[in-house]
């Protein structure tokens, strides 16, 4: 059975993400939002973000509150940030996989790849 997972990873302090909140939408013919997750103290969510039936192909979006997490951080950063939201926008093609899409944040860059 599929499902989606992902963690965040803060590439400029060296340490997990820890209390970001994410959101999961649906953008296939409008946009819905699914769930939404806050990540634990390992940068990950306690478990997979959309699971089961509801584990469909189609095209989604991840949206991550990094911003809010830089505040947390005590990271002394510009207003506006450069980073606020993060949204990543992808495709689900065989609903049967895993798909792990991680975030690799800093204030003012990131990076995602789909991974095991």
């Amino acid at each position: 059975m599929g499902r989606l997972t992902t963690h965040v990873l803060d590439t400029a302090l060296g340490c997990p993400g820890k209390g970001i909140q994410i959101e999961l939408f649906s953008v296939d013919g409008g946009r819905e939002k699914l769930t939404e997750v806050v990540t634990n103290d390992d940068g990950r969510c306690d478990g997979p973000i959309l699971e089961g039936d509801a584990f469909k192909a189609g095209v989604y979006e991840l949206v991550f509150h990094a911003g809010d997490y830089f505040d947390e951080s005590g990271q002394d950063l510009p207003s506006p940030k450069f980073l606020d939201e993060v949204v990543i926008r992808f495709g689900i093609a065989a609903p049967g996989e895993h798909y792990h899409v991680p975030l690799l944040i800093s204030p003012f860059a990131f990076s995602t790849y789909r991974g095991s």
